[in-house]
C-alpha cells in the first residue's frame, strides 16, 4: 500500500486531507512524492513561522536535543526559564505557564479565571463569557468555549458556564454581564476558524472597559493570532489593551508543539503547585525552538508583514471572483464568488497551497514569505478565482 492508503486504513478519519502526500520543503516551498513543487500560503495552519526546515530554528532543536530532550516539570532547566523571560520581557506579562497545544492553554487560562474569580466573589462567580463565531479548542471544554454550534454536535454534555456574546456588539456583551456572574470574557482579536472575522477597535476598547470597571478578566487567545501573525508579536498589541490572561501556542513552536500561558498582575500568582500541571509543557527542546522563533520576531519583521499584508489586500480588494477581504497582518481570508474548496483546489493543482474557513479561502503564509513567491501565487489565485 501507498502512503495514502496506509493513512486511510490505519489512520482515524478526523481529517479530510487533500490528495497529495508531502515530502520535503524549504521556507515556503514543499514538493510532494512526485516532485512537484508549491508555493505554501498555510505554514501548517500558522505554524512554521518561518517555513519549512529553517535552518536556525533547527539548529537549535538540535544543539538542544543532543543534551537534554526531557527532564519533566520536577526540574528546572534553562530553554524554559529563558523562553518564560524571554515572553514576559516583550508583553509585559509576569509569569508563563507552558502545555503542548492552544487547547490546553485555553483550558488553564478557563480554570485560572475560575479560581480568580471563586477567591474574589466566591464559588458561584465562574460563567466565561466568549463570542460567536469564536474558536477555542477541541477538548471538551475548550469546545464548550468554542461560540458555533456546528462544534457542539454529538458532544453533549458539555462543559457548562459559558456564554457566548455577539461580536462587536457592547450592547449584548453589557446584557450578557448583567445577566450572569461572570468571571472572564475570552476572545480572538481575529476570529479565524470562524472565518477570519477581526474585532473592531472601539468593541475591544469598550469590552476592555467594562471589564476593568467589573473586575473582570479579560482572556486573549493568541493561539493562531499570535508570534507575528497580525502584524504585531500578538495580536491584541493593534489595539492598546492590556488583557489579564494571554495565551498562545502554533507560531511559537515553529513546527514543535508548545502552548503558553501568560499571566499578567492580576492573575500571576493564582495557580499555586498542584493546582494545575503538564508532563511534556515546557520540554527543552520545544522551548529551544522556540526562543530561536520569538528572538527573531523583530520590529523590523513585524514591519515587513505589514507590508505583505497591506500587498495582498490591494491585490485582491475588488478583483474579479472577490467578494470582499477581511483579517489582520498575514493572516487573511478571502470571500469569492466561487466556493472556497474548490477554489483550495485548483489552486493546489496549480502548485499553491491555501486553506479554508467557512466559506472564505484562508491565507496564512510564513511571516519571511518572499515578494517573488508571494506574488506568484496571488496571481495564480487571482487566475483561478476568474476560470
Amino acid at each position: 500500500m501507498n502512503i495514502q492508503e496506509l493513512d486511510n486504513k490505519y489512520v482515524a478519519h478526523t481529517y479530510n486531507r487533500f490528495p497529495i502526500q508531502l515530502v520535503e520543503g524549504k521556507g515556503s516551498l514543499l514538493r510532494d512524492e512526485n516532485g512537484k513543487e508549491y508555493i505554501d500560503l498555510s505554514s501548517g495552519i500558522a505554524v512554521n513561522t518561518f517555513g519549512a526546515a529553517d535552518r536556525e530554528w533547527q539548529d537549535a532543536v538540535s544543539a538542544q536535543m543532543s543534551k537534554l530532550s526531557h527532564t519533566s516539570n520536577l526540574y528546572y532547566t534553562q530553554p524554559c526559564a529563558r523562553l518564560a523571560q524571554m515572553l514576559c520581557e516583550r508583553t509585559g506579562m509576569k509569569k508563563v505557564f507552558f502545555s503542548n497545544s492552544g487547547a490546553e492553554a485555553n483550558e488553564c487560562a478557563i480554570k485560572a479565571a475560575r479560581k480568580y474569580a471563586a477567591d474574589k466573589k466566591g464559588s458561584d462567580c465562574f460563567t466565561v463569557i466568549t463570542l460567536k463565531n469564536g474558536f477555542h479548542g477541541r477538548t471538551i471544554t475548550t469546545l464548550a468555549a468554542t461560540g458555533q454550534e456546528e462544534f457542539h454536535k454529538y458532544f453533549q454534555p458539555l462543559t457548562s458556564g459559558f456564554v457566548y456574546a455577539e461580536p462587536n456588539d457592547l450592547e449584548d456583551l453589557k446584557s450578557k454581564i448583567a445577566e450572569n456572574k461572570v468571571a472572564a470574557i475570552m476572545f480572538e482579536v481575529v476570529q479565524g476558524e470562524g472565518g477570519v472575522l477581526p474585532l473592531k477597535k472601539e468593541y475591544l476598547s469598550g469590552m476592555a472597559e467594562i471589564a476593568a470597571k467589573e473586575d473582570i478578566l479579560l482572556i486573549a487567545d493568541e493561539v493562531q493570532t499570535g508570534n507575528g501573525r497580525c502584524g504585531m508579536l500578538y495580536g491584541y498589541m493593534n489595539f492598546g489593551i492590556t488583557p489579564d490572561i494571554v495565551t498562545t501556542a502554533k507560531g511559537l513552536g515553529g513546527g514543535l508543539p508548545l502552548g503558553a500561558v501568560m499571566f499578567g498582575e492580576k492573575t500571576e500568582n493564582v495557580l499555586t503547585p498542584g493546582l494545575h500541571g503538564s508532563t511534556f509543557g515546557g520540554n527543552p527542546v520545544c522551548c529551544a525552538g522556540a526562543i530561536s522563533i520569538l528572538s527573531r520576531l523583530t520590529d523590523e519583521l513585524m514591519l515587513e508583514v505589514r507590508k505583505k499584508s497591506e500587498y495582498i489586500f490591494k491585490s485582491f480588494e475588488g478583483a474579479p471572483g472577490v467578494k470582499s477581504v477581511s483579517g489582520l497582518g498575514l493572516m487573511i481570508g478571502i470571500e469569492c464568488e466561487k466556493n472556497a474548496s474548490d477554489v483550495a483546489m485548483a489552486c493546489m493543482e496549480k502548485g499553491v497551497l491555501v486553506l479554508t474557513a467557512h466559506s472564505k479561502v484562508r491565507l496564512l503564509p510564513a511571516l519571511n514569505i518572499p515578494m517573488e513567491e508571494l506574488s506568484k501565487a496571488i496571481e495564480i489565485i487571482k487566475e483561478v478565482l476568474t476560470k
